[in-house]
C-alpha cells in the first residue's frame, strides 16, 4: 500500500493544528468532529479536501464510544468550534461524525446532539473505519481503527463496505496496564504511553493488550479472503504494534504516518455542504 497521498494528507492536518492554510473566506467549509475516549478532534477542510485549520483537546466525556457526559462534551466541541471560528475569521456551521461499527441508532443521535448543541449541523453519521478509508483509499483488505476505548473494524472487497465489528478494547486499557505496573495513576500513564522516548520500554508491559486487540480481529476475520490490514487510531501510533499484528495474525500490516490523525480528517471528508438528508451509516 502507498500510503504516499494519506500521509501528504496527514502532515498538512499536523501543521493546521499550528498554522491556518490559504482559503477562499466566500466558501463554506468542511468540518468532521471526532468524539474520541481520550480526545476530541475538529479538522476544517476546504471544499478541495484541503487541511485548512485543526484543534483538538483531551477529554474524558466519551467511554467505549458512547457519549457519558453530554454536558461536558458539547462544552468541549463549543469550545474547539469557537477557536476555530476565531482563528479562521469564519463561522463554521456543518459537521460530519463518526461512530464506533455497531452504534445504535439512539448512541449515534446522542453523538449527533452534542455536535448540535455546540451549533452545528450534522450532515452525516458514518463508522469510523468507513470515515478512515476516505483517506486511505482501500480497495480490498481490513481497516482496524483502535482508539482510545474500542477496536472496530471493516472488511472491504472492490471499494465496499461487506462487514464491521466493534469491541471494547482500546488505548484505555493499555494505560491501566501501564498504571498497574508501574503503580502510577491513570493521568501519568496516558503521558508515558505518549512518551515516545518510552515506547520500547513500556512495550513488553503493554504487548499482551496488543495481542488481544489483534485476536479480536483474526477472529472477526476469519473466513474472509483478506491479504492486508491497515491500522489507524490514536493507540496504533505505538511503535512495533503493527508487528504484533502481523506476527499474531499471519497477515500483512501495516499503518500512515500518525494513525490518530486518520479518522477525524475522513470524517471531515464525509461532510457535505449542500443540504439533503442525513447520511447514516
Amino acid at each position: 500500500m502507498d500510503f504516499t497521498r494519506a500521509n501528504d494528507l496527514i502532515e498538512k492536518v499536523e501543521k493546521s493544528l499550528k498554522e491556518i492554510a490559504e482559503f477562499n473566506r466566500t466558501e463554506e467549509l468542511l468540518v468532521g468532529v471526532d468524539l474520541g475516549t481520550a480526545y476530541i478532534v475538529l479538522v476544517v477542510l476546504d471544499k478541495n479536501m484541503n487541511p485548512i485549520a485543526s484543534e483538538m483537546q483531551f477529554a474524558q466525556v466519551i467511554r467505549d464510544g458512547l457519549v457519558v457526559d453530554y454536558i461536558g462534551a458539547s462544552r468541549i466541541v463549543r469550545e474547539l468550534k469557537e477557536k476555530l471560528e476565531k482563528r479562521l475569521g469564519k463561522e463554521l456551521l456543518k459537521a460530519a461524525i463518526a461512530v464506533p461499527p455497531g452504534t445504535s441508532e439512539r448512541d449515534s443521535k446522542t453523538h449527533k446532539y452534542v455536535v448540535e448543541g455546540a451549533g452545528m449541523e450534522v450532515t452525516a453519521i458514518l463508522d469510523e473505519p468507513t470515515a478512515a478509508n476516505a483517506v486511505l483509499g482501500i480497495e480490498n483488505g481490513v481497516i482496524v481503527d483502535i482508539g482510545g476505548g474500542t477496536t472496530g473494524l471493516s472488511i472491504l472487497k472492490k471499494g465496499e463496505v461487506i462487514y464491521t465489528a466493534d469491541e471494547a478494547t482500546g488505548g484505555t486499557h493499555l494505560s491501566l496496564v501501564i498504571s498497574g505496573n508501574y503503580k502510577i495513576t491513570f493521568e501519568e500513564a496516558e503521558k508515558i504511553k505518549k512518551d515516545k522516548k518510552r515506547q520500547r520500554e513500556i512495550f513488553t508491559v503493554v504487548r499482551p493488550v496488543v495481542q488481544k486487540m489483534a485476536t479480536i480481529v483474526k477472529n472477526h476475520i476469519e473466513g474472509y479472503d483478506v491479504e492486508d490490514i491497515y491500522l489507524v487510531g490514536g493507540t496504533c501510533c505505538l511503535e512495533k504494534i503493527e508487528e504484533v499484528f502481523e506476527k499474531e495474525i499471519g497477515i500483512r500490516t501495516t499503518k500512515p504516518k500518525n494513525p490518530f490523525l486518520v479518522t477525524p480528517l475522513g470524517i471531515a471528508m464525509n461532510c457535505r455542504i449542500e443540504g439533503s438528508d442525513i447520511n447514516e451509516y
